[in-house]
């Protein structure tokens, strides 16, 4: 799989406002180019929200970013074009029925149909096959995940997946639209100590091999550029007196995603 050109990323003042008040406010992010960018919080201080606003998903309402040449809010489309959301509880949700093999083939099919120029559709049937499948192979490479390792092979339904395992599927998936920025939610939920580990060196590879990434956390490891939300949202939410604090997961997040066009 060829190697992504990895985006910078910055932000100054940057804040969304949902019907309950401030999501997050006060954000700044000052990152290079295929940097891992560690969005650090508890749950409920808005991180799923800035993760969704950075790349491209969710509209913000004050302050300016940047992610490459594109500006925020002006260039969400642009935005989405080059970026891809793993592991997003509520809007990229594995099909627990559904096994490793037939996840990855519905990726690969859209990615096809989608995710290139028309005239690209117009080439013979084996070049395209053949695309699809180097695609696929690098992304699971890359993403760590052995097939052949699973209980059952690609034959694996997602319920049957460890945690870790599922994660790797879910960033594999994002990766065969080969993008230059990466968002992945709850990063380190559920994980053990050594799951965490292992999930941050995953990431922290994707980072230097030319991705750059924007990973949801509780705990920020050494030396992720830190972006933290609880500071910036328990303020701007004690200005909302009487509004109900919301939940990173909560309908109202994902109902804001669906209202900004598409995931």
């Amino acid at each position: 799989m060829d190697g992504p050109h990895g985006l910078g990323v910055t932000a100054e003042d940057f804040g969304l406002r949902g019907p309950r008040g401030w999501a997050f406010r006060g954000v700044d992010v000052d990152a290079e180019p295929s940097s891992l960018i560690a969005v650090e919080g508890p749950s409920g201080s808005g991180r799923t929200c800035l993760l969704l606003a950075l790349t491209g998903r969710m509209k913000p309402t004050e302050g300016h970013a940047r992610v490459g040449p594109c500006e925020l809010p002006k260039q969400m489309a642009a935005v989405r074009r080059f970026s891809a959301l793993a592991h997003v509880p509520g809007v990229t949700d594995l099909e627990p029925a559904l096994s490793v093999a037939e996840h990855l083939r519905e990726r690969a099919l859209l990615q096809r149909r989608f995710g290139g120029p028309v005239r690209g559709l117009l080439r013979p049937r084996q070049e395209r096959l053949a695309e699809a499948r180097l695609r696929v192979d690098g992304a699971l490479a890359a993403a760590g995940l052995d097939q052949e390792a699973l209980p059952k092979g690609s034959r694996t339904a997602v319920r049957d997946l460890e945690r870790l395992e599922a994660l790797r599927l879910s960033v594999a998936l994002a990766l065969i639209g080969r993008p230059r920025l990466l968002g992945i939610d709850d990063t380190d939920l559920k994980l053990s100590d050594a799951e965490r580990t292992e999930a941050w060196a995953l990431l922290r590879s994707l980072a230097d091999a030319g991705t750059t990434v924007v990973a949801v956390c509780s705990e920020a490891p050494e030396g992720a550029v830190v972006v933290s939300t609880e500071s910036a949202a328990a303020p701007a939410r004690n200005q909302d007196r009487g509004q109900e604090e919301p939940d990173d997961h909560d309908k109202e997040t994902v109902d804001a995603l669906a209202e900004t066009g598409r995931a």
